[in-house]
Protein backbone atom coordinates (compact mmCIF):
# COMPACT_ATOMS: atom_id res chain seq x y z
CA UNK A 1 0.00 0.00 0.00
CA UNK A 2 2.86 2.37 0.84
CA UNK A 3 4.40 1.83 -2.59
CA UNK A 4 1.03 2.20 -4.38
CA UNK A 5 0.14 5.46 -2.59
CA UNK A 6 3.67 6.79 -3.03
CA UNK A 7 3.35 6.32 -6.78
CA UNK A 8 -0.19 7.78 -6.86
CA UNK A 9 0.29 10.78 -4.55
CA UNK A 10 4.00 11.35 -4.98
CA UNK A 11 4.41 10.90 -8.73
CA UNK A 12 1.18 10.55 -10.71
CA UNK A 13 -0.88 13.28 -9.02
CA UNK A 14 1.86 15.98 -9.16
CA UNK A 15 2.52 15.17 -12.83
CA UNK A 16 -1.19 15.39 -13.72
CA UNK A 17 -1.65 18.70 -11.82
CA UNK A 18 1.51 20.16 -13.37
CA UNK A 19 0.42 19.07 -16.85
CA UNK A 20 -3.03 20.62 -16.44
CA UNK A 21 -1.54 23.85 -15.07
CA UNK A 22 0.93 24.09 -17.96
CA UNK A 23 -1.82 23.44 -20.51
CA UNK A 24 -4.52 25.71 -19.07
CA UNK A 25 -2.59 28.45 -17.18
CA UNK A 26 1.02 28.43 -18.46
CA UNK A 27 1.79 32.08 -17.52
CA UNK A 28 0.57 31.64 -13.94
CA UNK A 29 2.07 28.15 -13.54
CA UNK A 30 5.49 29.51 -14.45
CA UNK A 31 5.44 32.32 -11.86
CA UNK A 32 3.71 35.13 -13.79
CA UNK A 33 7.09 36.32 -15.03
CA UNK A 34 7.59 39.74 -16.61
CA UNK A 35 10.10 39.43 -19.45
CA UNK A 36 12.31 42.01 -21.09
CA UNK A 37 14.36 41.07 -24.12
CA UNK A 38 13.29 37.45 -23.73
CA UNK A 39 14.58 36.98 -20.20
CA UNK A 40 12.63 37.28 -16.94
CA UNK A 41 13.15 40.52 -14.98
CA UNK A 42 10.48 40.16 -12.27
CA UNK A 43 7.32 38.40 -11.23
CA UNK A 44 4.08 40.35 -11.42
CA UNK A 45 3.04 38.62 -8.18
CA UNK A 46 5.77 40.05 -5.92
CA UNK A 47 6.30 43.74 -5.33
CA UNK A 48 9.69 45.40 -5.31
CA UNK A 49 11.21 48.77 -4.62
CA UNK A 50 12.16 51.21 -7.36
CA UNK A 51 14.99 53.14 -5.71
CA UNK A 52 17.89 55.20 -6.95
CA UNK A 53 21.16 53.29 -7.06
CA UNK A 54 23.51 54.04 -4.17
CA UNK A 55 25.91 56.79 -5.18
CA UNK A 56 28.40 59.02 -3.47
CA UNK A 57 26.62 61.79 -1.60
CA UNK A 58 23.18 60.27 -2.14
CA UNK A 59 21.31 58.34 0.52
CA UNK A 60 20.88 54.65 -0.24
CA UNK A 61 17.37 53.52 -0.85
CA UNK A 62 15.87 56.85 -1.93
CA UNK A 63 12.85 56.36 -4.20
CA UNK A 64 13.58 57.02 -7.87
CA UNK A 65 11.25 59.74 -9.25
CA UNK A 66 11.34 58.11 -12.71
CA UNK A 67 9.32 55.11 -11.52
CA UNK A 68 5.89 54.55 -10.01
CA UNK A 69 6.41 53.67 -6.37
CA UNK A 70 4.77 50.71 -4.59
CA UNK A 71 3.10 50.78 -1.22
CA UNK A 72 5.30 50.40 1.90
CA UNK A 73 6.41 46.90 2.84
CA UNK A 74 6.91 45.36 6.29
CA UNK A 75 8.57 42.23 4.83
CA UNK A 76 12.12 42.31 6.15
CA UNK A 77 14.24 45.28 7.25
CA UNK A 78 14.53 46.71 3.71
CA UNK A 79 11.03 45.61 2.65
CA UNK A 80 9.85 43.29 -0.12
CA UNK A 81 11.91 40.37 1.19
CA UNK A 82 10.07 37.20 0.07
CA UNK A 83 11.84 35.21 2.80
CA UNK A 84 10.31 37.48 5.44
CA UNK A 85 6.75 37.92 4.25
CA UNK A 86 4.31 39.33 6.75
CA UNK A 87 2.71 42.41 8.23
CA UNK A 88 4.00 44.55 11.07
CA UNK A 89 1.08 43.44 13.28
CA UNK A 90 0.92 46.93 14.80
CA UNK A 91 -2.55 48.04 15.88
CA UNK A 92 -4.15 51.34 14.80
CA UNK A 93 -3.42 52.92 18.18
CA UNK A 94 0.26 51.91 18.24
CA UNK A 95 2.38 55.07 18.60
CA UNK A 96 5.06 53.68 16.27
CA UNK A 97 2.55 52.99 13.51
CA UNK A 98 0.85 56.38 13.92
CA UNK A 99 4.25 58.12 13.64
CA UNK A 100 5.26 55.99 10.64
CA UNK A 101 2.01 56.85 8.82
CA UNK A 102 2.46 60.58 9.55
CA UNK A 103 6.08 60.45 8.34
CA UNK A 104 5.10 58.53 5.20
CA UNK A 105 2.30 61.01 4.44
CA UNK A 106 4.72 63.92 4.68
CA UNK A 107 7.36 62.14 2.57
CA UNK A 108 4.95 60.97 -0.15
CA UNK A 109 3.27 64.39 -0.38
CA UNK A 110 6.66 66.10 -0.78
CA UNK A 111 7.91 63.49 -3.26
CA UNK A 112 4.79 63.66 -5.45
CA UNK A 113 4.28 67.41 -4.81
CA UNK A 114 0.69 67.05 -3.67
CA UNK A 115 -1.15 68.18 -0.52
CA UNK A 116 -0.79 65.67 2.36
CA UNK A 117 -4.59 65.33 2.52
CA UNK A 118 -4.68 63.83 -0.99
CA UNK A 119 -2.24 60.96 -0.27
CA UNK A 120 -4.19 57.66 -0.54
CA UNK A 121 -4.13 55.18 2.37
CA UNK A 122 -2.24 52.50 0.42
CA UNK A 123 0.70 54.91 0.08
CA UNK A 124 0.92 54.95 3.88
CA UNK A 125 0.27 51.38 5.02
CA UNK A 126 1.83 48.04 4.15
CA UNK A 127 -0.16 45.08 2.90
CA UNK A 128 -0.74 41.96 4.98
CA UNK A 129 1.97 40.03 3.16
CA UNK A 130 4.35 42.92 2.67
CA UNK A 131 4.83 41.70 -0.93
CA UNK A 132 1.74 43.16 -2.64
CA UNK A 133 2.63 44.44 -6.14
CA UNK A 134 -0.63 46.40 -6.47
CA UNK A 135 -1.52 49.98 -5.62
CA UNK A 136 -4.83 51.79 -5.90
CA UNK A 137 -5.64 53.69 -9.08
CA UNK A 138 -5.74 56.86 -6.95
CA UNK A 139 -2.13 56.36 -5.85
CA UNK A 140 -1.02 55.58 -9.42
CA UNK A 141 -2.71 58.72 -10.79
CA UNK A 142 -1.18 60.81 -7.99
CA UNK A 143 2.30 59.84 -9.25
CA UNK A 144 1.68 60.63 -12.94
CA UNK A 145 2.97 64.22 -12.94
CA UNK A 146 6.16 63.34 -11.04
CA UNK A 147 6.97 60.40 -13.33
CA UNK A 148 6.18 62.39 -16.49
CA UNK A 149 8.38 65.29 -15.38
CA UNK A 150 11.30 63.04 -14.37
CA UNK A 151 11.16 61.24 -17.74
CA UNK A 152 10.37 64.33 -19.86
CA UNK A 153 7.15 62.70 -21.07
CA UNK A 154 3.74 64.17 -21.75
CA UNK A 155 1.63 63.71 -18.58
CA UNK A 156 -1.36 62.77 -20.77
CA UNK A 157 0.61 59.83 -22.23
CA UNK A 158 1.62 58.63 -18.76
CA UNK A 159 -1.96 59.05 -17.48
CA UNK A 160 -3.20 57.01 -20.46
CA UNK A 161 -0.67 54.28 -19.62
CA UNK A 162 -1.97 54.15 -16.05
CA UNK A 163 -5.57 53.96 -17.31
CA UNK A 164 -4.61 50.97 -19.48
CA UNK A 165 -3.24 49.19 -16.39
CA UNK A 166 -6.20 49.75 -14.05
CA UNK A 167 -7.76 46.39 -13.22
CA UNK A 168 -11.30 46.25 -11.87
CA UNK A 169 -12.60 44.16 -9.02
CA UNK A 170 -12.04 40.42 -9.29
CA UNK A 171 -15.19 38.79 -10.67
CA UNK A 172 -16.77 42.25 -10.57
CA UNK A 173 -17.34 42.30 -6.81
CA UNK A 174 -14.24 41.07 -4.92
CA UNK A 175 -11.63 43.54 -3.67
CA UNK A 176 -10.97 46.97 -5.10
CA UNK A 177 -9.61 48.36 -8.34
CA UNK A 178 -5.84 48.09 -8.59
CA UNK A 179 -2.74 48.78 -10.66
CA UNK A 180 0.16 46.33 -10.76
CA UNK A 181 3.26 48.52 -10.27
CA UNK A 182 5.65 45.88 -11.64
CA UNK A 183 3.83 45.60 -14.98
CA UNK A 184 3.15 49.36 -15.12
CA UNK A 185 6.84 50.22 -14.66
CA UNK A 186 7.86 47.58 -17.19
CA UNK A 187 5.57 49.15 -19.78
CA UNK A 188 6.64 52.65 -18.71
CA UNK A 189 10.22 51.81 -19.66
CA UNK A 190 9.02 51.10 -23.21
CA UNK A 191 6.75 54.19 -23.44
CA UNK A 192 9.19 56.31 -25.48
CA UNK A 193 9.49 53.53 -28.03
CA UNK A 194 5.79 53.61 -28.82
Amino acid sequence: MLLVFTVITGIAYPLVVTGIAQAVFPHQANGSLVKDGGGPVASSLIGQRFNLPSQKGQPSGSPDPKWFQPRPSAAGPAGYDPKSSGASNLGPNNAGLVKAVRDRRTAVAAFDRVPPSSVPPDALTASGSGLDPDISPAYAYEQVNRVAKARSLDPAAVRKLVAEHVQGRTLGFLGQGRVNVIVLNHDLAALKRR
